[in-house]
């Protein structure tokens, strides 16, 4: 469900990252490396009040490599970055982003800092518990790219659905193997 071709985001955005995955025992939760869930990274682009097109990713940890090179992918040089204050963002303005740190203290505190992509994490994480009861860290991409198209065209549903005739008929067939093995598919 992902366009090739795709127009990077731009503008003014939210960017965040969450982690997705079920209950872990005893973990005292924030950025710790002892997570078995999947970090998922977001960026939503300001539209007034309200959020613009979005865009997430599955990246391996929360260094600057990873955080840095989703945002690369995803979003337009010269764009205004909205970030908290971890670490892994501080490379964005050597890159030719307009970065804009906000220290948030508590973690109360980033929904009401961040509210765009915090908003989008929690209807993710609903959406993934609530319609597919759960998802595995192999296929997780392949879920938030729907997730994502199905976001980016909620306001005009005959194109989402033009839009999806399109897609499919660029790509060949995929197989229960291409599937099950988690390979690309398109």
């Amino acid at each position: 469900m992902v366009r090739p071709e795709r127009d990077r985001l731009c503008g003014e955005l939210e960017v965040d990252e969450t982690y997705v995955g079920g209950v872990e025992e005893g973990r005292r939760g924030g950025r710790l490396s002892d997570s078995t869930k999947a970090i998922v990274v977001g960026a939503v682009e300001i539209r007034g009040q309200g959020s613009g097109r979005v865009r997430l990713g599955v990246v391996e940890d929360l260094s600057a490599a990873s955080l840095v090179g989703f945002l690369e992918q995803s979003v337009a040089l010269g764009s205004v970055v909205h970030t908290d204050a971890w670490q892994g963002y501080r490379a964005l303005v050597k890159k030719g982003y307009d970065h804009r740190r906000v220290t948030q203290g508590r973690a109360s505190n980033a929904t009401k800092l961040f509210p765009r992509v915090h908003r989008v994490f929690s209807n993710l994480k609903t959406w993934l518990v609530g319609t597919h009861h759960g998802v595995g860290q192999q296929h997780l991409q392949h879920y938030l790219n729907e997730y994502v198209f199905r976001f980016n065209r909620r306001r005009r549903p005959m194109a989402a659905f033009q839009a999806l005739l399109g897609l499919a008929s660029q790509h060949e067939p995929t197989t229960y193997n291409m599937l099950y093995d988690g390979e690309r598919t398109g």
